[in-house]
């Protein structure tokens, strides 16, 4: 955490530009590996039992920070606005690995690449923020994206699509509340996430337990650490950069998630799933800049698996 509180606007504007975008091409790279991981892991593993340890991970690294702004923790914003963010943010972790479980990393991806557009029409119909037709026609042909990428049929609309889909929608509940949870500091937000997952994996990692050997437990230290990395790489950069330069970078995880399904599980993206992806994307991106060119952007994308 030093070295990147070391990474400041101390220099000028250009720099610091170029390094909020080379660390937030980082974190995608680390969040996307850590989506490989963990989907390698419950290939043995149950998802509890990789939340659990995951979580037990990131605080134990987290633990110095949270003891320094302990502080922070006695005055927290919304108490119960705070919880149902962490019951939504756990629910799509847990759907995410669910999902990868059964799916390829590309095709898990790709709905959940759809967050954005699920936002923008949440915020219109549950926060009665203002949406122009321009926006709802992105937001239709986004969906159109996920129907391509779906395949709807009787035998292609399957389950683990079917908790990717709720996970991306849990995943979009989280990301509204935390645009209404602004005051909140960065470690309450993340820690108050991992401390969800670790509920949840003690509640569910003893049904299917399996012991794991000690250098699998190197395989959940490294997915609990890389998931610190990663958001303490994303924290950064929206503070390096403005949230418009760097958010779209974001959308390369598609491209890490194709890569490394196909070099460690052979998995190769359908012709179905890369068009839904590539119409996802477009949309997600004219929706973003929209939202810029009318002074109302959020930083509201931030990596599935977090």
């Amino acid at each position: 955490m030093s070295l990147l509180s070391k990474i400041s606007t101390t220099a000028d504007d250009r720099s610091a530009r170029l390094a909020g975008i080379i660390l937030m091409l980082a974190a995608v790279c680390m969040f996307s590996f850590g989506d490989a991981l963990g989907k390698f892991i419950v290939a043995t593993y149950s998802v509890g039992q990789l939340m659990l340890l995951r979580a037990c991970a990131a605080l134990a690294l987290l633990a110095p920070s949270m003891w320094r702004q302990r502080t922070e923790f006695r005055r927290i914003e919304r108490p119960w606005l705070q919880l149902v963010r962490v019951v939504l943010s756990t629910l799509e972790i847990a759907a995410f690995f669910l999902a990868a479980a059964y799916l390829p990393l590309a095709d898990v991806v790709t709905y959940y690449l759809a967050t954005p557009i699920f936002v923008t029409a949440l915020s219109a119909l549950v926060l009665r923020e203002q949406v122009g037709w321009r926006r709802w026609s992105a937001i239709l042909i986004g969906f159109g994206g996920v129907l391509i990428a779906l395949e709807p049929s009787v035998q292609s609309v399957t389950w683990p699509a079917m908790i990717a889909l709720a996970g991306s929608m849990a995943f979009s509940g989280s990301l509204l509340i935390t645009r209404s949870l602004r005051a909140t500091p960065d470690i309450v937000l993340a820690s108050a996430q991992f401390l969800g997952t670790l509920v949840f994996g003690i509640v569910v990692a003893p049904f299917g337990w399996i012991t794991p050997t000690w250098s699998n437990l190197g395989f959940f230290f490294a997915a609990g650490t890389i998931s610190v990395g990663a958001l303490l790489c994303v924290n950064r950069s929206l503070k390096l950069a403005p949230a418009s330069m760097v958010v779209p970078y974001q959308y390369s995880m598609i491209l890490w998630a194709a890569m490394f399904g196909y070099a460690v599980f052979g998995d190769l993206p359908q012709t179905p799933t890369v068009l839904g992806a590539a119409i996802i994307i477009g949309a997600g991106l004219y929706i973003f800049l929209r939202e810029r060119q009318l002074g109302s952007g959020q930083a509201l994308v931030s990596p599935p698996g977090a």
